[in-house]
C-alpha cells in the first residue's frame, strides 16, 4: 500500500473522528437550556466526554495521515468532517437532513477543498518577533469579541447566534493552529537544560492555551444554541481561513491570489461565506414547545423547508 494511500485512510478516518466528536457534543449541548450553566451540564454528561474522545482521535489520525502524507492530500479530506457529521448528527438528534442541506454542504465542502489546493497555502518563516504578532492578534481579538457579542443578542434567531459563536470558534482555532509552530521551534531551539524554562516564558503559550479553552467553550456555545449545520460550516472555514490570514501577514506564509488561480481562491472564500450564511439561515430554529430538536412536530412536506 502507497504512502499516499495510508495518507488518504488516516485523513478520512481522522475526518470522521472528528465528525463523531462533534455531533456527540452538539447533540448534548444542545440539551442544556438556556441560563443552565453549560459546561457544568457537558462535563457530567458521558455522551459529551465521548465527544472529546472524537475530537482526540481525530487528531492523532490527522497528525499520523500529515507524517505519512502531504498536507494538499490531507487537508482537503478533513473538510470531508461536515459530509459525514449531518448524517451522524441527524441519527444522534432524530432529525432528517434535507436534499439542499446536503447541497449546501457539499459546495462548502468543494470550496474549501479548491481553497486549499489551488491556493496551495506554503510555509513561511518558522518565528516572528513578538511584536509582529501585536496588531494581528489585536484584530483577530476584535473579529472574536464582534462574533461572541453578536452570539449573546437574544432578539436573533438561535442558529444565527449558533452561526456567530461559530465564526468565533473558528478564529480562535486558527490562532492556536498558527502559534503552534512558533512555540514548538522555540522550545525546540533552547539548549536542553532552557527547554522547559524557555517554554514557560513563552507568552505565545498562554495565548495558545487561551484561545484554546476559549475555542473550546464558544463551540460548545454554538452546539447548544442550533443544528450542527448552523455553526460547524463557519467553524470549519474559520480555521483554515484565519490562519492561513494570520500565517500570512506574520510568518510570510502565502496564498495564491493571481492571475486564475487567485479567481479561484478568491471565488472560493466567497462561496464558502455565503454558503455557511445559507446553511446557518435554513437550519431549524432551537427547540420551543410543539418542537424537538428544533424540529417542527407535523409531518412533511410542510414542514420541511427542503422539500
Amino acid at each position: 500500500m502507497s504512502s499516499m494511500t495510508v495518507s488518504v485512510l488516516l485523513a478520512l478516518v481522522a475526518a470522521f473522528l472528528f465528525a463523531c466528536g462533534s455531533a456527540a457534543q452538539q447533540s448534548e449541548a444542545a440539551q442544556v437550556e438556556a441560563g443552565e450553566p453549560l459546561m457544568s451540564e457537558l462535563l457530567h454528561s458521558p455522551r459529551w466526554w465521548l465527544g472529546i474522545v472524537g475530537d482526540i482521535g481525530g487528531y492523532l489520525f490527522q497528525a499520523a495521515a500529515l507524517a505519512v502524507g502531504s498536507v494538499l492530500v490531507v487537508q482537503p479530506l478533513i473538510v470531508t468532517t461536515l459530509l459525514f457529521a449531518l448524517p451522524i448528527s441527524a441519527i444522534l438528534t432524530r432529525a432528517r437532513v434535507g436534499r439542499i442541506t446536503w447541497v449546501l454542504a457539499a459546495v462548502l465542502a468543494a470550496a474549501l477543498a479548491v481553497f486549499l489546493v489551488v491556493g496551495d497555502p506554503t510555509d513561511g518563516l518558522p518565528d516572528a518577533p513578538g511584536a509582529d504578532w501585536l496588531w494581528p492578534l489585536v484584530a483577530m481579538a476584535i473579529v472574536t469579541a464582534c462574533s461572541v457579542v453578536i452570539g449573546f443578542i437574544p432578539a436573533l434567531r438561535g442558529s444565527l447566534r449558533a452561526l456567530a459563536f461559530g465564526v468565533a470558534t473558528g478564529v480562535l482555532f486558527a490562532v492556536t493552529t498558527v502559534l503552534t509552530k512558533p512555540v514548538l521551534t522555540s522550545f525546540e531551539h533552547a539548549g536542553l537544560g532552557d527547554n522547559l524554562l524557555r517554554l514557560l516564558t513563552d507568552w505565545r503559550l498562554y495565548v495558545l492555551a487561551a484561545c484554546g479553552i476559549g475555542a473550546m467553550y464558544l463551540q460548545q456555545r454554538a452546539f447548544q444554541l442550533g443544528p450542527i449545520s448552523a455553526s460547524l460550516p463557519a467553524i470549519t472555514v474559520g480555521e483554515p481561513v484565519g490562519a492561513a490570514v494570520l500565517g500570512g501577514v506574520v510568518l510570510d506564509e502565502s496564498v495564491v491570489l493571481t492571475g486564475v488561480r487567485g479567481v479561484l481562491v478568491i471565488a472560493s472564500v466567497v462561496a464558502m461565506i455565503a454558503t455557511s450564511v445559507v446553511l446557518a439561515r435554513r437550519s431549524p430554529a432551537p427547540s420551543a414547545p410543539g418542537q424537538e430538536n428544533g424540529v417542527p412536530n407535523c409531518a412533511p412536506p410542510a414542514c420541511n423547508p427542503d422539500v
